[in-house]
């Protein structure tokens, strides 16, 4: 890693721990900063701040005290979970004194450029894709960030033999200062965790600043078909690629004629593409621009397209069992990502779905719901899901407790050439940890009919 003077004798606050928060006060306490730690968890419970109070840093837990506020830090670095409206992060913007994520620090540090993709679908599935073609590419490249691995620690060992793959989330991406990737990826844009940015202004804005500070040495992969998009792309000093599924495009990636092409050279068929779903089109896409960017040959590309099947929770194929094809999509927590989902197949479908209560209804999802020949709900949300699907003429509904229930109620309602799908449209808060919780119960379900 680079070794940097730039938080060297400052004082520091870290605001949440988790995993990244940890990660975040090592490194700045290793770069000679003054930290303090700062978390909600009572420190008899929390793992995490007894161990950094054992590498001599300052811990406070328990609460968060406004009063920490007056001793002069210089800078705060924040869990992207908290929001801006939390009176600690109001009261030092107040101040004066400055707020960053971690995948600040990481870009700080890394030797390694950096391919940064973020979007409100299709991240992960892309971010994996990316990895996996410069893996086979042969151009060492490292995992990091919203997919679950702190980028600052991934950052650490990087050097510039390497290139960091980093999966980025709007509250992370709030909080930069000078991340500049050399090549950015964004996906598409929806509405999503209006309830964490206020408006969908304010959530855009947080997307678009993963190009705010490339130049025209750097890559934006843009999406074509999204003018929201595209607006953000017009405002970018980056040299701009864009990627269509839709049309034939001058320059970039597209499909036509049942074919991939980059800057019209044939990449390949879509026949040997093994990963389903039409809106997965859009995440090869931008995953091939931005291996194509990197050098990658066409074989590898081949390699990695003709056998990934998709990323765990996400239309991950779980099992065939008496004829019945059992897919988790656990990490549809949002409408769209169902809608995606259900118009990947043409056979039938028993749909799982259901949980926390945002306040929507899901009308949206009516008109994808034509191959659905039964639904079984689950959490908050199930009578709106419900309704629904009465709207849409589907005459078996059934609720039920939880994900473990509702999988031998699915298997029960459905016959051989059917597809189970866990595709809940909604998060896993109301019943779960995590949308990955929620998918390995899935998962264990299902192994438990045989």
């Amino acid at each position: 890693m680079k070794q940097i003077n730039h938080y060297h004798h400052k004082k520091i606050l870290v605001i949440g721990l988790a995993k990244s928060g940890v990660a975040a006060a090592s490194l700045l306490h290793k770069l000679g900063a003054f930290v303090t730690v700062n978390d909600y968890k009572p420190l008899s419970e929390n793992l995490e701040a007894q161990g950094l109070l054992e590498q001599g840093i300052t811990v406070i837990c328990g609460e968060h005290p406004l009063g920490l506020l007056e001793e002069g830090f210089e800078l705060i670095v924040k869990n992207p979970g908290i929001p801006y409206h939390n009176p600690m992060i109001t009261g030092a913007i107040e101040k004066g004194i400055p707020v960053i994520t971690e995948v600040e620090l990481a870009y700080r540090i890394s030797e390694a450029p950096l391919i940064a993709i973020t979007g409100t679908n299709g991240k992960t599935t892309t971010t994996t894709l990316v990895f996996e073609m410069l893996k086979i590419g042969e151009k060492q490249p490292l995992l990091a960030g919203n997919i679950g691995i702190v980028a600052s620690e991934v950052a650490q060992e990087a050097t510039t033999e390497n290139t960091i793959v980093i999966e980025l989330s709007s509250f992370q991406l709030m909080g930069i200062e000078s991340f500049n990737p050399r090549i950015a990826i964004l996906t598409n844009l929806y509405d999503a965790h209006l309830d964490y940015h206020g408006t969908r202004y304010e959530y855009v804005k947080a997307k678009a600043n993963i190009t705010k500070n490339q130049t025209e040495n750097d890559f934006l992969i843009v999406n074509a078909e999204q003018s929201e998009v595209m607006e953000i792309a017009n405002n970018s000093k980056a040299n701009i690629i864009p990627f269509s599924a839709k049309n034939k495009l001058s320059s970039g990636a597209y499909s036509h004629e049942g074919w991939i092409y980059f800057n019209n050279e044939k990449i390949i068929a879509l026949k040997n593409i093994a990963l389903p779903g039409t809106h997965n089109l859009e995440n090869i896409l931008a995953a091939i621009a931005a291996a194509k960017l990197s050098n990658v040959d066409n074989d590898a590309i081949f390699k990695v397209l003709n056998s990934f099947q998709g990323v765990k929770h996400r239309l991950q194929v779980v099992t065939e069992h008496n004829g019945r094809k059992f897919y988790n999509d656990s990490k549809a927590t949002n409408m769209l990502a169902t809608q995606n989902a259900l118009a990947a197949f043409t056979e039938p479908v028993v749909l799982l779905a259901g949980g926390l209560d945002r306040g929507n209804e899901f009308d949206e999802l009516i008109p994808y719901l034509k191959n659905v020949k039964a639904v079984v709900t689950f959490g908050q949300t199930a009578e709106k899901i419900e309704r629904a699907a009465k709207a849409a003429g589907i005459k078996t509904i059934i609720h039920v407790d939880n994900v473990e229930k509702a999988v031998p109620v699915a298997y029960e309602l459905s016959e051989q050439g059917d597809v189970i799908l866990l595709s809940p449209a909604c998060a896993s808060w109301d019943q779960y940890k995590t949308f990955e919780v929620r998918g390995d119960i899935f998962i264990q379900a299902v192994h438990m009919l045989k």
